[in-house]
């Protein structure tokens, strides 16, 4: 069972942080479900990650070639129509559903939130308490030192 991992963002947006979690779950050999909230947010993230630096592979879902993939950005919630079915890594971000049935099968689920925003802090909360309360093992992030530290 994959664990989830909670990035608290502070001091940088979301936009900083993905390429780097996209990128090292592509180097473990991982298919990556990118799930939002919001189609056009996941439509300007789909166009930020085809010009940032490096090259990172991926579709919005929706198209002919979903299921092949290597990263697929999706909307919806958890279970939603099996999307990113497959994925070994699910980022969910902006308080996108995680279902505790999703974390068996991943090698890893991250959930991405904005610190600074009251509503996605107790979405997050919430989504902690879901998941360590159906047994998945959670780990928290935070960038408030100005690096990415586990807090324990």
């Amino acid at each position: 069972m994959g664990n989830a991992m909670f990035y608290h963002l502070t001091r940088s947006p979301a936009e900083q942080l993905l390429p780097t979690l996209i990128g090292k779950s592509r180097q473990a050999g991982w298919r990556v479900e990118l799930r939002g909230t919001d189609a056009a947010r996941m439509a300007r993230l789909d166009e930020a990650l085809w010009q940032g630096d490096g090259f990172l592979p991926h579709g919005l879902a929706g198209g002919p070639h979903d299921a092949l993939q290597p990263v697929l950005l999706t909307v919806g919630g958890a279970g939603d129509a099996g999307k990113g079915a497959g994925a070994d890594c699910l980022i969910a971000l902006d308080g996108a559903a995680v279902d505790p049935a999703e974390c068996a099968p991943a090698q890893r689920v991250c959930i991405v939130f904005d610190g600074n925003d009251p509503t996605a802090l107790d979405t997050a909360r919430g989504q902690w308490r879901s998941l360590t309360g159906a047994g998945v093992a959670a780990e928290y992030w935070s960038e408030e030192g100005g690096r990415w530290e586990r807090k324990r």
